[in-house]
């Protein structure tokens, strides 16, 4: 097993390289900060353990940056309740508070072996929506083509569609397939942070900026140093605040609250919107300037209802996947459930789909799914 341990206290990170030499059956690579780990771990690494409290970027950001591509253990002498149950949320299945036996630590490593033989990597929420790309159809085809070829840019991408559509998902794809797919990949949601917060989230702060920074904060932009940096429901983001990102991505620096003097920025801009920004501009709670700058290439993903024949091929392959990950015989789709399928409108698009077969599949018996277990009259669609 090949194992990344992050830790930047030196004589803990000796510690443990040293007792790890013990266990031959570990390949044992140590690294002082999240960012020299970044720079390293690829597809041969089996597991990281990461500690919390790092300068830079702390543990919890560098388990966001790697998107559940590892299995990972925390380690931390500095425990809190709301941090434990941040790592539970990202998915991390151990969490050992320093200082521990190394006993404690090897027998973690081994529940995690179990776990990644039960549960393949490439199962997660993300790889269910990738099922995306299993499914053809003449809509998706056509934006595939000019994603290739914005891909390998590094222009600023305007991702339209409606809401479920998988923005985030395209988003994704054209990082992994541009130049920056080896740098990290971050992504925020607008809608989802408070106002007074999206500033300090995207740019970070300094010790003492404010009443209760007791410690610095590294900001999106930093994060995605290198890389691609995902402005989700980029309309909700606060017109004064719009100013500030428009001379981010003119000058290519930012600085972060509380800081004397600026630093140099790398990142690829993508966002994305199901608002009307023509219509907010008008209404004036969107900058025109900012506008133009984002929308260089803007790429409209069509609604599920606009591409039908991707229904099923989606379907069977998300239903595949979860039938692999809670460990069930396969399973698969009558034909009153096709046709039930293929005639629903889907006004949440992907992420309904996703949904609603997730759901088929848990709770259905027996390895036929029928109708009745869309549950899909419930959404207001009659039986065929």
């Amino acid at each position: 097993m090949k194992i990344a341990i992050v830790e930047d206290d030196i004589n803990m990170r000796k510690s443990l390289e040293i007792a790890m030499a013990e266990f031959k059956a570990y390949e044992v690579h140590t690294f002082k900060n999240a960012r020299d780990a970044l720079k390293k771990l690829d597809a041969t690494f089996d597991l990281v353990i990461s500690d919390i409290n790092m300068p830079g970027m702390d543990g919890i950001e560098f388990v966001k940056t790697l998107d559940g591509a590892y299995e990972v253990i925390i380690i931390t002498g500095n425990a809190t309740l709301t941090r434990a149950i941040e790592s539970i949320q990202l998915g991390v299945k151990d969490f050992l508070l320093k200082p521990f036996e190394i006993e404690t630590l090897i027998a973690a490593i081994e529940r995690s072996g179990k776990i990644r033989q039960k549960t393949p990597k490439n199962i997660s929420p993300v790889s269910r929506e990738n099922s995306i790309f299993k499914a053809t159809s003449e809509p998706l085809e056509k934006l595939l083509a000019h994603i290739a070829k914005a891909a390998i840019t590094d222009a600023s991408i305007m991702l339209l569609g409606e809401s479920g559509v998988g923005k985030e998902v395209f988003a994704r794809h054209i990082h992994e397939h541009s130049l920056r797919s080896s740098k990290p990949f971050v992504a925020i949601n607008m809608a989802a942070i408070p106002d007074n917060l999206i500033e300090s989230e995207l740019f970070g702060f300094e010790k003492g900026a404010f009443t209760d920074a007791t410690e610095a904060k590294t900001g999106q932009f930093e994060l995605a140093e290198g890389g691609t940096l995902f402005l989700d429901e980029i309309a909700e983001m606060p017109y004064p605040l719009q100013a500030k990102l428009l001379r981010v991505l003119q000058e290519r620096e930012i600085r972060r609250l509380g800081a004397s003097k600026s630093t140099k920025i790398d990142v690829r801009i993508i966002c994305a919107t199901n608002a009307d920004l023509h219509k907010k501009i008008i209404e004036g709670s969107f900058r025109e300037d900012l506008y133009y700058r984002l929308n260089t290439i803007p790429l409209s993903i069509p609604p599920l209802r606009e591409r039908r024949s991707e229904i099923l091929p989606i379907a069977e392959a998300v239903l595949a996947q979860n039938c692999t990950q809670y460990h069930f015989e396969p399973k698969h789709f009558d034909e009153e459930a096709r046709e039930a399928l293929l005639h629903y409108a889907w006004p949440g698009n992907i992420r309904e789909l996703i949904s609603v077969v997730e759901r088929s599949a848990i709770l259905s018996d027996g390895e036929q799914i029928g109708i009745d277990d869309l549950f899909l009259e419930a959404r207001g669609f009659g039986r065929i």
